[in-house]
């Protein structure tokens, strides 16, 4: 797949048809989205390495959301997208909420896994310790305490490909960046989920300790027609944990796009499974 360095920042572009752009999380990088490239298999698809993390982490100066959303706004201007369908993880979920509300027109559909608006307010100091322990200690103890938390029990003991996945993805983040990349999530500030206007699709894990299902079905409820789907022991890295199951959801949500004669102001039913 080619490799195009935007405004420094690393883009992995691959196949043809209408644009899908992907956003990966805190500690991911493009290659979180590799288990459900089968779902996009007649999409181009646009998957950067966010500012701060993998090949991106030469960005200099502080980092925010407004600033990873207006790099991705870049990306697509320079690769002539003006609409697009966004999928996103964790972080990359409030950077995707933000160019919805930002630029509407730009953002076709939402499909967002582990999400969230904002940390809540007792995960932010947190999340900034976390990050200054990356620049004293280096990632692999971020790392290994996140695969404790962040994984579900099951995924732990029953798939070690994807425990090995999720620890490399953060052991090889470079800690400035990877805490310069924490401060901006600490920092986050919620859009007004009203304000979203084009058609979404919510996916959690019911061990998700970041977006727990109760909290997701909470913001659910918030965005008219959203849909939800809660996987049974997944934890917070649902694409990785359960990468058939998200990839079969991904499928459904856009055949079902395919099928309104407006995407952008019809949703579908809310739908827990």
């Amino acid at each position: 797949m080619p490799t195009q360095v935007i405004d420094r920042v690393a883009v992995d572009l691959d196949g043809s048809g209408e644009p899908v752009v992907l956003l990966h999380g805190l500690g991911g990088t493009s290659n979180t989205w590799t288990p459900l490239l089968p779902a996009f298999a007649r999409l181009r698809t646009v998957r950067p390495d966010l500012p701060g993390s993998g090949r991106s982490h030469r960005v200099e100066g502080p980092l925010s959301i407004a600033r990873m959303a207006g790099a991705v706004s870049r990306i697509c201007a320079e690769l002539g997208i003006e609409g697009a369908h966004f999928v996103g993880h964790s972080m990359g979920c409030i950077v995707s909420f933000a160019l919805a509300v930002q630029q509407p027109r730009l953002v076709r559909s939402l499909a967002l896994f582990g999400p969230l608006l904002a940390p809540p307010d007792p995960a932010r100091a947190a999340i900034r310790t976390r990050g200054e322990r990356a620049r004293v200690e280096g990632m692999q103890p971020v790392a290994d305490g996140l695969v404790q938390a962040s994984l579900s029990r099951d995924t732990r003991e029953r798939n070690p490909l994807a425990v090995a996945f999720v620890r490399e993805s953060l052991m090889r983040q470079e800690p400035d960046a990877y805490a310069r990349s924490c401060e901006a999530l600490a920092a986050a500030e919620p859009i007004d989920p009203a304000r979203i206007a084009c058609p979404i699709l919510l996916v959690t894990g019911d061990e998700d300790t970041v977006a727990p299902p109760q909290a997701v079905r909470s913001l659910a409820d918030r965005i008219r027609g959203a849909r939800q789907v809660v996987f049974p022991r997944c934890g917070h890295w649902t694409p990785i944990e359960r990468a058939a199951e998200c990839t079969r959801a991904l499928l459904d949500f856009h055949a079902a796009l395919s099928r309104q004669p407006n995407p952008r102001g019809a949703h579908g039913q809310r739908t827990v499974h």
